[in-house]
């Protein structure tokens, strides 16, 4: 950006105004503006024309941190930064320099880029002590004063869907749109894009409930980034916390400044329509500002020491727990009201179902740099009502401290990306020695990390990619990553990648190999959308997408990153859309709970032969196959209405080693029972139109590295008669009104039982009221009944 600087001297004064209002707000008559600042000595803000010219007024008010005022006339539109004067003493942590234009914390929209230039830095270079008097204004973006009356949300509102029922699909807007043949060329890589029918109807009809977009946030590039004629590409560098990314947006690109705003809207309108929550990748724990020798954009030059937190030793520089050269001070009040004030925004404005949180240990440290769960964030975050609904998700470590790694250590009603069960999983299915012990606590929702809080299954987000690291293509095709395209001689990106390229790195025309990587893709696939708590599926694995083993795509805006529709992998597309169905309509793969004690009934564990794992087993790393018994109808969980969610049974025979093993069927019930092949990772031809059914106590071979599905229909059962003996008249038939279907272990090696409504007189000693009620049989004793409002 161009054009003239008026002289100090045409400076105009700003009314009096709101400090309660934080950034640019219409009122009658122009707009109120208020930005913080607790060191600034003056505050101005500066208007810009279209052609570039700056005109200046003083806001004269400061009350409690606040610099505030109204200029009149302004309207919706207005192109507008900050000038901030004060002392400049890099030493004690004081940045202020008004020869920069900075951008506003609060702005709801920007226009512009930053142009990399010296003029940028705050400090002169030969002199960091001393500020540098480089005038930044034409090499910033210009905030945006915006008005949000008007716009016609026509009845939309969160969605909320259940975290059990909830399956996570990570994505990146322009990377999923960008070579989309079904969205029109003006719309790709944008809002609009991600909003047409061909986008939506695509997620609607693969199955997912909820897109994860990676940063949408206002965000900069990194300097040395673009001098490689690169970018951030992923946008975890963000600058302003309340603005929709304007390189998002097709009205922006038609010539529209701000239209990015009502466009995001209408990409929120247009999924909520199709059943899909938003979830919105957030970086409140750093900014593009980077270390003390980064550009001063925003935060630095209004109050440094306010918004990062500064190394106790040296003021002059960062503590970092990031990894990118500063951490936000989520124990300051203005910046802890700052992270509020903006995910309010998104969830009151903007309509978004929630948020995963980028680095969120970073945001429970205080001044003893301690991760803490009582930490203020966490506890301004569990008393507000309109986040309460929200679904909040963490991403449980930083960079660097000695307690980094915080997974299962979130507050009890957040969600955590699970790194336990990536790595498991991923060295489980390469036939590591990790053992079924392992496989068989990440699969039924990791009790080990969320048990003993009395979390849920679901406080798991499950997950075996994201978007930093390899793809599943890549997983299976590349034993080391390929990051030469980055710039940094393949030195970027971590080494820890757990993968196996199945006999040859990268691309290759053995069709043998080709069809290995194939069926290790269906088997982690199978696994993760089956697995207890909430899946986490990547964009694009479920096509084959590649990146050419590049596991740190972070700067890749190209074909490396983009969705390569053209070339999508239609067979394991359709075997994905079949996993995800099946889960959707079978609720005993989505818990709600976790199955141990006496519900352990409801969940078997048994071995290849079809007898239950023995202690030595367990104790096996060398042991890749385990058959897992799902009961349909063992003490169910209930739907919102209180009616029980029967399934059918099923058996899920796991088999990781590199040769077949024929698996017996076990005598999971005391009727025989037949089962039928659902789905078989290793052939996705194979269900149960075109295999004979087996039968308890039958041989079934599972294939090298494989996970077969067998399900036992539970209409095949008469569960009351099975159980009849067990109860009096009267509390047969009223078992038998509701279905019989309640029929259960009452514990993991005890008797038979069931669950049924008894009447009065049938319960000797119990209450004379109708009431849930579980019976069994000890051996040789009277019936017990334990009351089901009691956890069992």
């Amino acid at each position: 950006m161009t054009g003239t600087i008026d002289s100090e001297s045409l400076v105009l004064k700003a009314r009096p105004g709101n400090r309660t209002q934080l950034g640019a707000t219409l009122v009658e008559g122009g707009v109120n503006f208020a930005v913080a600042s607790t060191v600034a000595e003056q505050v101005t803000v500066c208007l810009f024309d279209d052609q570039g010219n700056e005109t200046r007024y003083d806001l004269d008010d400061y009350d409690a941190g606040v610099w505030h005022g109204v200029v009149p006339g302004v309207r919706a539109g207005q192109a507008y930064g900050y000038r901030v004067k004060g002392p400049f003493d890099p030493a004690h942590g004081l940045r202020c320099n008004p020869a920069k234009l900075l951008l506003d914390p609060y702005a709801r929209a920007f226009s512009g880029a930053v142009t990399f230039v010296p003029a940028l830095v705050g400090h002169d270079p030969d002199d960091p002590g001393r500020p540098s008097d480089g005038d930044s204004a034409p090499f910033v973006p210009r905030s945006l004063v915006t008005d949000p009356s008007g716009y016609d949300w026509e009845g939309d509102a969160p969605l909320h869907h259940r975290s059990a029922k909830t399956v996570f699909y990570e994505l990146h807007v322009k990377g999923f749109t960008q070579r989309h043949p079904g969205i029109p060329p003006e719309l790709r890589g944008t809002y609009a894009g991600l909003a047409h029918d061909a986008a939506t109807g695509y997620l609607r009809d693969l199955g997912v409930t909820s897109v994860e977009l990676l940063p949408v946030h206002e965000n900069v590039p990194e300097g040395f980034l673009v001098g490689r004629g690169l970018t951030n590409y992923w946008g975890y560098n963000t600058m302003g916390y309340f603005a929709p990314f304007q390189g998002y947006s097709a009205a922006v690109r038609a010539g529209h400044p701000g239209g990015q705003v009502s466009e995001f809207k209408d990409m929120v309108k247009a999924l909520h329509r199709a059943g899909i929550e938003v979830i919105l990748d957030v970086v409140y724990n750093h900014t593009a500002e980077a270390n003390e020798n980064g550009p001063t954009l925003g935060f630095r030059g209004l109050d440094n020491g306010m918004y990062y937190r500064l190394a106790p030793d040296d003021a002059s520089r960062y503590y970092d727990t990031t990894g990118t050269g500063n951490s936000l001070n989520a124990g300051n009040p203005f910046t802890l009201r700052l992270i509020m004030d903006s995910l309010r925004y998104w969830v009151s404005e903007m309509h978004v179902d929630g948020f995963r949180f980028d680095l969120a240990a970073t945001l429970a440290r205080e001044g003893d740099n301690r991760f803490d769960q009582l930490s203020a964030f966490f506890e301004l975050v569990s008393q507000d009502p309109m986040l309460a609904e929200t679904k909040m998700i963490a991403e449980p470590w930083d960079v660097g401290q000695s307690d980094s790694y915080d997974l299962g250590q979130f507050p009890a009603d957040w969600r955590e990306w699970n790194g336990k069960y990536r790595d498991s999983m991923r060295d489980f299915w390469r036939s590591r020695d990790v053992g079924v012990a392992e496989f068989a606590t990440r699969f039924s929702g990791s009790s080990d990390l969320y048990g003993a809080a009395r979390r849920r299954p679901t406080a798991s987000v499950n997950l075996i990619t994201v978007h930093d690291g390899f793809t599943l293509r890549d997983l299976v095709s590349y034993d080391t990553k390929h990051n030469e395209a980055n710039g940094e001689n393949n030195r970027d990106g971590s080494d820890d990648n757990r993968s196996w390229n199945c006999g040859a790195e990268g691309p290759t025309d053995d069709a043998e190999i080709n069809a290995l990587r194939a069926r290790q893709s269906r088997a982690m696939l199978s696994t993760l959308l089956l697995s207890f708590g909430v899946p986490l599926l990547t964009a694009g694995d479920e096509i084959g997408r590649t990146q050419g083993g590049n596991n740190n795509a972070y700067c890749q805006d190209n074909e490396i990153s983009w969705l390569d529709w053209e070339r999508a992998d239609e067979n394991l597309r359709d075997y994905v859309k079949r996993l995800l169905a099946l889960r959707g309509e079978h609720p005993v793969f989505r818990r709600k709970r976790f199955l141990t004690g006496v519900e352990a009934a409801e969940l078997g564990w048994y071995s290849s032969a079809g007898t239950q794992l023995t202690d030595e087993q367990w104790g096996d790393p060398t042991m890749h196959a385990i058959a897992v018994y799902l009961d349909g109808s063992d003490a169910p969980d209930e739907a919102d209405d209180g009616t029980p969610l029967l399934d059918d049974d099923f058996l899920i025979l796991v088999n990781a080693y590199w040769e077949p093993i024929p698996f017996t069927i076990p005598p999971v019930r005391d009727t025989p029972q037949t089962w039928f092949v659902e789905l078989d990772s290793y052939d996705p031809a194979v269900s149960a139109a075109r295999v004979f059914p087996k039968h308890t106590g039958d041989l079934i071979e599972a294939r090298p590295r494989s996970l077969q599905v067998l399900r036992a229909p539970r209409s095949e059962l008469s569960r009351t008669d099975s159980c009849s003996e067990q109860l009096s008249p009267g509390a047969l038939a009223a078992a038998r009104r509701h279905d019989g279907a309640l029929c259960r272990r009452v514990a993991a090696r005890g008797p038979r039982g069931v669950r049924g409504v008894v009447p009065p007189g049938d319960r000797p000693g119990a209450p004379d009221t109708m009431a849930p009620f579980a019976i069994g049989r000890a051996a040789g004793g009277p019936p017990m009944y334990v009351n089901l409002g009691q956890r069992l």
